[in-house]
């Protein structure tokens, strides 16, 4: 058997294995590590985070009672490259050489779907299988991409398809930053985001892409509907409508001090908060195409809008309100704001960001992510916000009160109301240095919440210590660490790359409605996929032992 074929597994989850799996992690007789998001277990058992040292490859390490199953990695080729994009991690240069760290096309956030039949690729009578992963890569330059990982092929020439080729005039696919993804199962097509920002006013410029899982893959670009924005993560609801997280960087702090809370205080390194959560609800659930409303969350304090402040900067940084949000044991009205009324079949763009800010809506530091909470009806579902990822702000007390670490939310929609809002946001999870840089989650069952860090070369170099993937129980705030990543180096002799925990993914893989994303039926037989980003790229399933 050939070095491809080896890390192949076909089979999937047993029917009862992602309830033992929980079984298993929730029991404090074998957690490997156990605290609230403020205190650390520091028993023998414990599983600790691995620290940054040298320049040695260090692997993730995983909880005891599970194990890593390879699927394929950054070097594996791809059955049909195109133009520079010739292996599933890294892209080629001109001398049609394999490329290092700079080329590096970091895959991101994994689909993972059941079909019920051979949906073809470049060989027409090839069987593909029924099981694939779905995966928008994380690259500029005019050359991010789609790569669909077949599953249950073993032979290496067919292992990996890519769904988005070259134009061949330009040598570029015009897509950047692909980065969230999802399926939409009454549309019965897969959405990609753009996290992509404009450097100079701190606005989105990434668009939505609607993408078919079928070969030949057509894909289409939904700014006249969605909107530019710097758009993560996307999710849908049993109604069709599309909830989408945008990560954009605030402007830094315009002042070198200010005096919040009685304090003079430091405000180097810190930024305003300048990303938004939204919703698309169609006319159409359907067809996105068909019109619909853009909306954004603007969350009520004491009564008053927490709005954007345009012409200050610092304002926001500091404001009680970012505070009174970001304290435990609150819970805030809020309601979806209309940013943008969307006629059908429309060709005219705009810019999701200005026009939340426009409207009034609330800027959060950062939301990367949401988790629909499993069996809710889809009312209530939890985000996260990265924060600052930086070490100076985090160790301001009167700043880290305001949720530069990052921040989980929880946000609980309510029907019916008749005093114009929509539901309640209250604070989940307050970050700190040891939990921190929030991105990536899925529900592992009713009341346990994963999550993966996203702190950067930076905040690692900072604090000394790489990204985790923590278990949140929701009852308790409890958590475990499930897994410490670690780095690896696509080559020898390269700039060392950080490993990023994306691309959590636990689902059976149903195209469904019934069965989708966010209820309870999808997460029987479920599989547990993991993205381990950026150096060698490698997609892992992971299995209990």
């Amino acid at each position: 058997m050939n070095k491809f074929a080896s890390t192949i597994r076909k089979a999937a989850f047993a029917p009862h294995a992602l309830w033992l799996f929980f079984l298993v992690l929730i029991n404090p007789c074998v957690a490997e590590e156990t605290g609230d998001a403020h205190s650390q277990d520091q028993s023998e058992e414990s599983l600790p985070a691995t620290p940054v040292s040298g320049e040695n490859e260090i692997a993730p390490v995983l909880s005891s009672k599970f194990r890593f199953s390879s699927i394929v990695e950054g070097s594996f080729e791809l059955e049909n490259p195109s133009g520079r994009i010739r292996t599933f991690g890294n892209l080629a240069d001109e001398n049609d050489k394999i490329t290092g760290d700079a080329g590096n096309t970091s895959p991101d956030q994994n689909v993972y779907l059941k079909l019920e039949k051979n949906p073809g690729g470049p060989a027409p009578s090839f069987d593909y299988g029924r099981h694939f992963l779905f995966q928008g890569h994380e690259i500029r330059g005019g050359l991010a991409h789609v790569t669909r990982i077949n599953l249950d092929v073993t032979d290496p020439r067919h292992k990996i398809t890519l769904l988005t080729p070259v134009d061949p005039a330009t040598g570029k696919t015009n897509f950047n930053n692909l980065d969230g993804s999802t399926y939409n199962p009454l549309t019965r097509k897969i959405l990609f985001t753009e996290e992509l920002g404009e450097e100079h006013s701190h606005n989105g410029a990434g668009r939505v892409i609607e993408l078919n899982p079928e070969w030949p893959s057509a894909a289409t670009t939904l700014e006249a509907q969605l909107g530019y924005g710097g758009y993560e993560g996307i999710h849908i609801d049993n109604k069709g409508t599309v909830y989408l997280q945008e990560d954009i960087k605030g402007r830094p702090a315009q002042k070198s001090a200010a005096r919040i809370d009685d304090q003079d205080v430091a405000l180097d390194k810190s930024l305003q908060p300048n990303s938004f959560v939204y919703r698309y609800v169609p006319t159409n659930p359907e067809r996105l195409q068909d019109g619909g409303k853009m909306q954004a969350m603007q969350v009520q304090i004491d009564g008053y809008p927490l709005t954007f402040n345009a012409s200050d900067p610092d304002s926001d940084i500091i404001a009680i309100a970012q505070k009174k949000l970001h304290t435990q044991g609150s819970r805030w009205p809020f309601k979806w704001v209309t940013i943008q009324e969307v006629p059908a079949n429309a060709t005219h763009s705009y810019n999701a960001t200005a026009a939340a800010k426009d409207s009034g809506a609330t800027p959060f530091k950062r939301p990367e992510n949401m988790a629909w909470l499993p069996g809710s009806d889809f009312r209530t579902f939890f985000f996260s916000a990265t924060g600052d990822t930086q070490i100076a702000p985090g160790m301001v007390p009167e700043l880290a009160a305001r949720g530069v670490w990052g921040a989980i939310f929880r946000v609980d929609q309510e029907q019916g109301r008749h005093d114009g809002y929509d539901g309640y946001i209250s604070l989940f999870i307050l970050g700190d240095a040891e939990h921190a840089g929030f991105d990536n989650m899925v529900f592992a069952d009713e009341t346990h919440l994963l999550v993966a860090e996203d702190r950067n070369d930076t905040l690692h170099s900072q604090l000394k210590f790489y990204d985790s993937v923590w278990n949140y129980d929701i009852a308790t705030r409890r958590s475990s660490r499930l897994i410490a990543l670690g780095v690896d180096r696509f080559c020898c002799g390269l700039k060392s790359s950080d490993n990023e925990p994306s691309g959590l993914t636990i689902s059976n893989g149903s195209t469904e409605k019934r069965d989708m994303i966010g209820t309870v039926e999808n997460m029987r037989n479920a599989r547990f996929f993991i993205t381990v980003q950026h150096g060698k790229n490698r997609v892992l399933e992971i299995l209990p032992k």
